[in-house]
C-alpha cells in the first residue's frame, strides 16, 4: 500500500460537490483522513465564485495512472465534471493527486508530485494539515515548512464543513 495525498476542489454547487465525492473516495479507497475545507479565491479566470478546497490522505494499492483513470476520474464524471481546456474553468470537481508516497513520476502529462504544492496555500495548507512531517520527494522540505512560507490571502477556513461528516444527499 501506498500512501497519497489527493486535492479536492470545487466551485459550483461547492459543498455538496465536496461531500459527494469524500463520500465516494470512502467507498472506493481506503481513506486515512480529510482535511479541513478551505474556500479559496480562483487563479486565473477570477471572475468565478471562489474555490472549496480540501485533500484527501489515503491508502492505495492502485498505481498512480490507476488510481487517476479508474477512480478520480470516474468521481469527477459521476458528478458532472465538465473538462475544458481552460485548466481555471469553474468545474464541480476536480481530484488530483498530490504526493503518491514518495515517488516522482506523470500522470496524464501532471507532474507528481504536483507543482501546485509548492506555489499556492490552497494546495500545501490542506496538506500539511493532513500530514506536515511528509518529505517532498523534490524539495526535501517539509509540508509543514513549504505550507508557512506561502501567502495564505485568499484563503479561509470553512469549519462549518466537515468532509468526515457528510451526510447522505
Amino acid at each position: 500500500m501506498t500512501r497519497v495525498l489527493i486535492l479536492l476542489g470545487s466551485n459550483i454547487d461547492r459543498e455538496r460537490s465536496l461531500c459527494q465525492a469524500a463520500r465516494r473516495l470512502n467507498e472506493l479507497v481506503r481513506v486515512i483522513a480529510f482535511s479541513p475545507v478551505y474556500e479559496t479565491e480562483p487563479i486565473g479566470d477570477i471572475d468565478q465564485m471562489c474555490f472549496f478546497n480540501a485533500a484527501a490522505l489515503i491508502d492505495t494499492d492502485l498505481e498512480p495512472v490507476r488510481l487517476k483513470v479508474d477512480i478520480l476520474h470516474r468521481i469527477e464524471d459521476e458528478l458532472g465534471r465538465v473538462r475544458s481546456p481552460n485548466k481555471n474553468a469553474p468545474r464541480t470537481l476536480d481530484l488530483d493527486i498530490i504526493l503518491y508516497g514518495d515517488r516522482i513520476c506523470s500522470v496524464e502529462g501532471r507532474p507528481v508530485p504536483d507543482p501546485d504544492l509548492l506555489q499556492y496555500a490552497h494546495v500545501a495548507r490542506p496538506a500539511a494539515d493532513l500530514a506536515p512531517e511528509w518529505v517532498h520527494p523534490e524539495a526535501g522540505e517539509t509540508l509543514e515548512t513549504i505550507a508557512a512560507r506561502l501567502p495564505v490571502s485568499g484563503l479561509q477556513r470553512r469549519p462549518d464543513i466537515v468532509l468526515s461528516e457528510c451526510n447522505d444527499e
